[in-house]
């Protein structure tokens, strides 16, 4: 029996492509010099498509392979894949949740402490002499004891909320209606008034065209220029625009982000700020977690494929 037809958007480890391709005929959109060229003479032979969260599969894609059945998402995030246009066609969609939750919590704290203590010009402090030559560190801000708030307490939000408890932190959060598993928890509906109760603000949302720029100028303004924002979920939940002026004016004190629109590209405005770290869309970056992610793909292609229940399926 031949090996389904696949299209893979993006790159994979080499741990996860072997398997990829012992198991499936795979071709490789990102490797094409001429995509639409290899749209054309593949399309029609694809089953199955592999992507990346942050790549997804656009309606174009999906309608240039009309015998596609199964769209399998290596991350949590699937705002980018074109569901309408599955659930037009009877597509399945899959992704990968709960294997990345506490690597992607585990970062959020990081890059708060790591702003709030301001680590990253400390260690340049060492490196560069100025310990030496100018002394003492300048001041930064503590991190225990203030308050903090999430904004979306699925999976990542409630992990979040859970390692910030270790600080003694005042811990609030919203969400679209209060959630019973978190009863120790303060609810607040509005996210303009969560902001204007927190110290810190972790986005940790899923992505959709509800929560587009969600944190816009209001919640921004409210959270204020000794506030710090912290994204780890998507860029589209977040304006950006609004965000530069604010970090740009002082009227938000420190961002943390780990996404960007239009990343790996993003606006150069951020590069000239020095309150706010950036990091390169790696929350999820650990060794056992993207192997994790990567059985997950395959495991949901596969299951599809022998007619059984996918793991973790979408639509």
């Amino acid at each position: 029996m031949s090996k389904p037809a696949i299209l893979q958007i993006g790159p994979y480890p080499q741990w996860d492509q072997e398997p990829l391709d012992d198991a499936f005929q795979v071709h490789r959109y990102f490797e094409a010099a001429d995509k639409a060229k290899l749209l054309a003479e593949v399309g029609p032979s694809i089953r199955g498509i592999a992507t990346r969260g942050e790549l997804g599969a656009d309606r174009a894609m999906i309608e240039a392979c009309p015998n596609l059945e199964v769209i399998s998402v290596y991350g949590v995030g699937f705002d980018a894949v074109d569901l309408q246009a599955c659930r037009e066609r009877a597509i399945r969609v899959t992704n990968t949740p709960d294997v990345l939750t506490n690597d992607v919590a585990d970062l959020g704290i990081a890059m708060m402490l790591c702003q709030s203590r301001g680590m990253i010009g400390a260690e340049s402090w060492v490196r560069d002499g100025s310990w030496a030559e100018k002394g003492l560190y300048p001041l930064k801000r503590r991190v225990w004891g203030r308050r903090a708030g999430v904004l979306g307490l699925g999976r990542i939000g409630f992990e979040v909320a859970k390692r910030l408890k270790g600080f003694d932190m005042q811990i609030a959060y919203s969400d679209v209606d209060a959630k019973p598993y978190a009863s120790e928890l303060t609810f607040v509906a509005d996210p303009v008034e969560l902001a204007r109760q927190s110290d810190f603000l972790f986005v940790t949302l899923a992505a959709s065209a509800t929560t587009r720029h969600i944190v816009g100028r209001e919640v921004i303004e409210a959270l204020g220029p000794d506030g710090m924002l912290i994204n780890i979920s998507r860029a589209s939940n977040i304006d950006e625009d609004a965000l530069l002026q604010a970090l740009e004016t002082g009227r938000l004190g420190w961002a943390a982000l780990d996404v960007f629109e239009g990343e790996p590209k993003l606006n150069p405005r951020f590069l000239a700020l020095d309150n706010v770290l950036l990091q390169p869309h790696h929350a999820s970056g650990t060794v056992e977690t993207r192997k994790a992610m990567g059985q997950l793909l395959r495991d949901n292609l596969a299951a599809h494929f022998a007619g059984q229940t996918l793991p973790t399926p979408v639509l």
